[in-house]
C-alpha cells in the first residue's frame, strides 16, 4: 500500500469533506488499476492510501497534481497552498509552513491595502493558490506566481460577476442556488479545489444579490468579484 499527504485541506464538516475527497480522487484515478482510501492527516491535510497494481503510480500522480505539504522551502521554488489569513501587512499562505505575501508584493493586483485588494479579487481564506518563495534579508516570504496573478486578473476582467465560495461541496452549492431559484442566473460552477468553487454569473445578475440569497443556506466563506460590465 502506497501512502501520501496531499496539499488538500480538510475543514468544516470532516466526514462530508472526506466523502467529497474520496469521490474526487476516484474520478482522478478512474483510468488506473488503483483504489484510494482517504483519511484526515496531520494539521488538517488529506491523507491518501492507494492499493492495486497502479497504486504507486497513482500516488505519484496525485502528489504531482496536488502537491504535498512542506517543512522547508527553496528560494524561487513554486508551491501550492491555501490562503490562511488576510491582514493589513499582507496575505498569509499555508503550504505546510506559513509564508507571508507582503503588501508590497501585491502591487501587481493594483492599489490599496491587502484587505482591499483581497476584497476586489474575491480572495478569501482557504482559497487554493500557487506561490513563489522569496528569500530576503529580513526573512522568507512569498509572492503569487505570474500564472496565479493572471488568473486573478482574468476573473476581474470578466464582464459578469463571479463568486468565490469556500467550505462547501459543489453539490451543496448547486442545491442552495437551485433552492433559491437562481439556476438561470448563473452560467455554471467551476471547481477550484475540494471545497472551493467559482460561481460564474450571467449578464445582469448581481453577485452580491446572489450572496444575500444563498448565504443563509450555506456555512461558507464567499468572496465577490464585480464584473466589468
Amino acid at each position: 500500500m502506497e501512502t501520501a499527504i496531499l496539499t488538500i485541506k480538510i475543514y468544516g464538516n470532516v466526514e462530508r469533506s472526506l466523502s467529497s475527497a474520496s469521490f474526487m480522487l476516484e474520478n482522478e484515478l478512474k483510468d488506473l488499476d488503483a483504489k484510494a482510501e482517504v483519511s484526515l492527516g496531520p494539521d488538517g491535510w488529506l491523507q491518501v492510501a492507494a492499493t492495486g497494481d497502479d497504486g504507486e503510480f497513482a500516488i505519484n500522480f496525485l502528489k504531482e497534481k496536488f502537491g504535498t505539504p512542506v517543512t522547508y522551502v527553496d528560494d524561487k521554488a513554486v508551491y501550492r497552498g491555501f490562503i490562511s489569513s488576510i491582514n493589513e501587512d499582507g496575505i498569509t499562505v499555508d503550504i505546510g509552513i506559513t509564508l507571508k505575501i507582503k503588501s508590497s508584493e501585491l502591487s501587481v493586483l493594483g492599489a490599496g491595502t491587502s484587505p482591499q485588494i483581497a476584497s476586489r479579487f474575491g480572495l478569501i481564506p482557504h482559497l487554493p493558490v500557487y506561490i513563489r518563495v522569496l528569500k530576503q534579508e529580513d526573512g522568507t516570504f512569498a509572492s503569487f506566481t505570474k500564472k496565479q496573478v493572471d488568473l486573478f486578473w482574468s476573473w476581474k476582467k470578466f464582464p459578469t460577476d463571479r463568486l468565490v465560495v469556500n467550505s462547501v461541496t459543489r453539490s451543496e452549492l448547486k442545491s442552495a442556488i437551485k433552492k433559491k431559484g437562481h439556476g438561470r442566473d448563473i452560467y455554471g460552477i467551476e471547481r477550484l479545489g475540494l471545497l472551493e468553487n467559482l460561481v460564474v454569473c450571467r449578464e445582469k445578475t448581481d453577485g452580491p444579490g446572489i450572496v444575500a440569497e444563498i448565504g443563509p443556506l450555506l456555512n461558507a466563506e464567499i468572496g465577490v468579484i464585480k464584473g466589468t460590465r
